[in-house]
């Protein structure tokens, strides 16, 4: 199992960080107490839970003899656990505690700048045992993602934005959560066709019939076009996922036939697509 755990200075980006790595497939628990930490590694390695990220900080009042504890144990226990410390300057973390107007978590009855220098006190054997110290002073919040997911991304993950592709029968509603919607009820309809009728978009004599038409073909044209220029534009600004949905009356025939094509030509282009049908199955 890989076991990731997130630490750092307050206000240093924990929470984008774990974020990030939760958009990469982590199973993400923030604050957990560190004397539960084997116990929660033994559940994740009987639930077949591959990828592992903690968040813990010195608001545990137990933080270093729990951690340094729990550690050991992982190590006796033959798992290796990786530490990743983000830390930032001081005169960057007032800043961001001023604009956040959040209450540093060991500036009790001092400054946020005593606070922050006490932490960096205690935090200072932690970063010496880290297995990666990320500055975050000069990064936005779209480039420290951008530094996590590259470092943590698995192999088999390619180093680019995952874009779901899924077809709909606008019968049965449009889709909640989506970003994309594409009307293709303009499209020849095969299901006025008694030999296609029973198949799906899916079928190549289906695809053919929906595609190879002028309407079709102007259509993904433009669709490709389109998507060519827009999908780069939403990776810039961090997003880590896009979701185009198209519509056709049932769902089971023009639609899907879109879908399949449009997923081949991302494919193409480099990106992680998953493909979907939410109504093929669907009939009446």
């Amino acid at each position: 199992m890989d076991l990731l755990i997130v630490s750092g200075l307050s206000g240093a980006g924990k929470s984008v960080a774990i974020k990030a790595c939760e958009d990469l497939g982590f199973y993400c628990v923030d604050n957990l107490p560190t004397t539960l930490i084997p116990t929660f590694v033994d559940l994740a390695v009987q639930s077949q839970i591959e990828r592992v990220v903690l968040g813990i900080d010195v608001r545990e009042r137990t933080f270093f003899d729990g951690l340094t504890e729990a550690l050991r144990v992982l190590t006796e226990e033959g798992h290796q656990a990786e530490v990743l410390f983000l830390e930032a300057r001081d005169e960057v973390l007032i800043r961001r505690y001023s604009e956040s107007r959040r209450k540093h978590p060991l500036a009790t009855e001092g400054t946020v700048l005593q606070g922050i220098e006490a932490e960096r006190e205690l935090l200072q054997h932690l970063r010496h045992e880290a297995n990666r110290v990320v500055d975050t002073s000069d990064l936005n919040v779209h480039e420290l993602r951008s530094i996590i997911q590259t470092a943590y991304r698995s192999e088999e993950q390619p180093d680019r934005m995952h874009v779901f592709v899924g077809s709909f029968g606008f019968k049965y509603g449009v889709p909640t959560h989506t970003d994309l919607v594409f009307d293709v009820r303009f499209l020849t309809n095969p299901h006025f066709v008694e030999e296609l009728r029973p198949q799906t978009g899916q079928h190549p004599e289906v695809a053919r019939y929906v595609l190879e038409t002028p309407a079709g073909e102007l259509f993904m044209q433009h669709l490709k076009d389109f998507l060519a220029a827009l999908v780069p534009l939403y990776e810039q600004e961090g997003k880590s996922y896009l979701t185009v949905s198209l519509g056709c009356t049932g769902g089971r025939h023009r639609s899907v036939a879109t879908s399949e094509a449009l997923a081949h030509y991302l494919r193409q282009l480099g990106y992680w697509v998953t493909c979907q049908h939410r109504d093929m199955a669907k009939r009446g």
